[in-house]
């Protein structure tokens, strides 16, 4: 009830009308995957170099429809934010600014559900401008793959047990191919494959068995 309030009040303050359609259901069992690679962490200070998404249908990872974007960012590259995604300023020189690519993002997700790691930063990156152009933040229901493992692996452990939720971590105890990571695309790629087989196991009641503990951790995204 709260959720389906808040939903109206976001379509009353949506200033763009041709956007409506965020609002719509989703293509049955449909989901996106998205990732972002950014000039550094600071969600408030930083801002996108490069954004892509890949479509999940069912129990499918739709390869040929996928959004790739280099962005033009409206701030100086970090130096480590460099050595992770290894995109320099030259590299994004010749991007489109985030306004331009931003229409076309969002057409391509629609109002399907974002998959992601990390993705409340992704997704954090992403409202600062879609607030500016619509008065309202993305609507899309949000799915985190790490939160889903955490269910599968650890949702019944004792207290004390140490949890590793590293995306390479993740993508290795699920038996999953590892791609270049850092680099937009093959991260949403990956984090699909993720869901796909974390979602497989849901539906199977199946739970993952605990190796030996391994410290906190959390990949940084961007």
């Amino acid at each position: 009830m709260l959720l389906g309030l808040k939903r109206r009040l976001l379509l009353h303050l949506l200033r763009d009308p041709s956007y409506r359609f965020l609002f719509e259901p989703p293509p049955p069992g449909e989901a996106v995957s998205i990732d972002c690679e950014t000039t550094g962490l600071n969600t408030r200070k930083d801002d996108i170099v490069a954004v892509a998404a890949v479509r999940i249908s069912g129990n499918r990872i739709l390869t040929s429809e996928r959004f790739e974007a280099t962005v033009k960012p409206s701030v100086k590259l970090n130096p480590d934010a460099i050595k992770v995604h290894r995109l320099r300023e030259q590299d994004v020189a010749d991007g489109r600014p985030i306004e331009a690519v931003l229409p076309d993002l969002l057409r391509f997700i629609g109002a399907r559900p974002l998959v992601g790691f990390y993705l409340e930063f992704d997704v954090a990156m992403l409202n600062r401008h879609v607030r500016r152009m619509l008065g309202i933040a993305l609507p899309n229901p949000q799915i985190e793959v790490s939160g889903t493992y955490y269910d599968r692996k650890y949702g019944d452990a004792p207290p004390g047990v140490e949890v590793d939720l590293r995306f390479m971590s993740i993508l290795e105890d699920l038996r999953l191919p590892a791609l270049a990571q850092h680099d937009a695309y093959s991260d949403a790629l990956m984090t699909a494959m993720m869901y796909l087989k974390l979602e497989d196991l849901k539906a199977r009641g199946v739970r993952l068995p605990r190796a030996r503990a391994k410290p906190v951790a959390w990949y940084g995204g961007g």
